[in-house]
């Protein structure tokens, strides 16, 4: 069923490029449908939904395998519902090019989060870069935003593929995803350091983060709203499946380099956001430093900040997703983003209004709203574990957010009506129904987050990872690469599973 997943949407948006350009209404409800059916799937199988078969034996072996137990459960249940919302907010020229994108997207980012094979996740890494990109080339104001967001992350893309090469030649396989083993070894150390530049890159971290603010506010608001929802979340999850279970005593050691990090993109992205007057950009600079928040948890290795992180994980995605969206309603309405431009729109915009007004205040930590309960669970998991410091300074952004999340509401909702701004229309009832799942969800979650702290069993491994572990530490002991022999064995051992 997994397969399903990932197959049904890149094949439906590749069959709309044969309806014609101007089609608006046929392709939305080709991928509300896609979308909807890729959500309701994983929760109606009742079971993990596992494809695999080998198609790789030499120098190691790899499978296509994939599922969606644990942590992946809910960004595919997430995933498919911001792909459903962001289908139905397109409204644009190109309609139907838009949601064929989308709805590739979807399935590519699918292949990513479901992997169980670390060449899989490393290959639709790299295929999930091509549909933001053409959307920059042809809605973005700047070729140049295209280039960099493609060269920059399609970089980290080689270091992940090469990584993985040595991961599977070294170790005899990268069917691997779901045991937990420490690798160990002089090469253990670069080998993570390959991994972890992707994933830095891919969050992104201060300072390989320069490519992230020009890509989200030149992007359509369609598109922004997947890749700062979901797609900035495949390093997170990166460093949680491969870093965490492979990698713990090699992030241990280099902990303090991507704690220093993770503070100062804390900081960096709530200061620079309360000098911007680009509404999407505040919004992106203030992503900057919410995912800092995530890695901190990370680095900390903390069971209960990483539970906060998987919590803060769905809820960064859902306001992300929704503030988004909101933004780009506003932008259609009034032709423009800047602060100094808008005003007044909560007296002739309600609806629109309310609904940005539960976006924000999830952004900024509201209690009751999803964005709280993971941040006051990181914090708690990284003071526990002995980080003073990293957990006080970390207090200084999350004040800093209720300042520019207050101001961008104040600004565009209840600021002075401009009087050369004519008068719009409030949101209808289909763009009211693109944003109003994701500001259920915020409510749920921040009610009842024990649904995904559930899935927050990192170290857990099926029965077997023992004898894997042995297997490897014997190779390792040898100084001898796990080649065809072993690796095949390993492979096999997997696959009968």
């Amino acid at each position: 069923m997994s397969l399903v997943l990932i197959l049904l949407p890149i094949v439906a948006g590749c069959a709309l490029f044969v309806l014609p350009r101007t089609d608006r209404l046929v392709s939305r409800v080709v991928g509300c449908a896609v979308a909807a059916i890729t959500f309701f799937v994983p929760l109606i199988a009742g079971s993990d939904g596992t494809f695999a078969a080998r198609w790789l034996s030499r120098p190691f072996t790899a499978s296509l395998h994939w599922s969606w137990g644990g942590l992946a459960f809910w960004i595919v249940l997430l995933l498919a519902l911001c792909t459903f919302c962001a289908v139905l907010a397109t409204n644009m020229a190109q309609t139907r090019t838009m949601v064929a994108l989308l709805l590739l997207l979807e399935g590519t980012m699918m292949g990513v989060f479901m992997a169980r094979d670390i060449l899989a996740f490393a290959l639709f890494w790299d295929l999930m870069l091509i549909p933001p990109f053409f959307a920059l080339v042809g809605w973005g104001s700047h070729r140049d935003t295209a280039w960099r967001y493609l060269i920059y992350n399609f970089s980290g893309g080689l270091l992940l593929l090469l990584s993985t090469a040595a991961f599977g030649v070294l170790y005899g396989s990268t069917d691997v995803i779901g045991t937990t083993h420490q690798l160990v070894g002089q090469w253990a150390p670069w080998i993570f350091a390959g991994f972890a530049i992707a994933f830095v890159v891919k969050t992104p971290v201060f300072p390989l983060h320069t490519w992230m603010p020009a890509t989200y506010s030149d992007t359509p608001p369609v598109m922004v709203s997947l890749v700062s929802s979901v797609q900035s979340k495949a390093g997170l999850f990166g460093f949680l499946i491969i870093g965490l279970p492979f990698f713990a005593n090699a992030m241990g050691e280099w902990r303090w380099i991507f704690i220093v990090a993770s503070l100062v993109s804390l900081l960096y992205g709530a200061f620079i956001a309360l000098m911007q007057t680009d509404a999407k950009r505040i919004v992106a600079y203030s992503s900057l430093s919410h995912l800092g928040l995530i890695v901190l948890a990370i680095f900390s290795q903390n069971p209960i900040a990483i539970q906060g992180a998987y919590i803060y994980i769905v809820a960064h995605a859902l306001f992300s997703a929704a503030l988004f969206l909101i933004l780009g309603y506003v932008e259609e309405r009034e032709d423009t983003r800047s602060l100094t431009r808008l005003g007044g729109l909560g007296k002739v915009n309600p609806k629109l209004a309310g609904a940005f007004t539960i976006a924000a205040l999830a952004a900024l930590g509201l209690p009751g709203l999803a964005g709280f309960v993971g941040e006051i669970v990181i914090l708690t998991g990284v003071f526990k574990n002995g980080y003073f410091w990293p957990a006080l300074i970390a207090l200084i952004p999350i004040v800093l957010a209720s300042a520019y999340v207050l101001r961008l509401l104040q600004d565009i909702i209840n600021g002075p009506e401009r009087s050369d701004i004519p008068e719009r229309r409030d949101l209808t009832w289909i763009e009211g129904l693109a944003v109003a799942p994701l500001l259920a969800a915020l409510v749920i979650l921040g009610v009842y987050p024990h649904a995904v702290l559930s899935a927050a069993t990192i170290a857990a491994a099926p029965t077997g990872s023992a004898q894997v572990s042995s297997t490897f530490r014997r190779h390792e002991a040898l100084g001898a690469p796990l080649l065809a022999t072993g690796g095949a064995e390993f492979g096999t051992e997997r696959l009968s599973k």
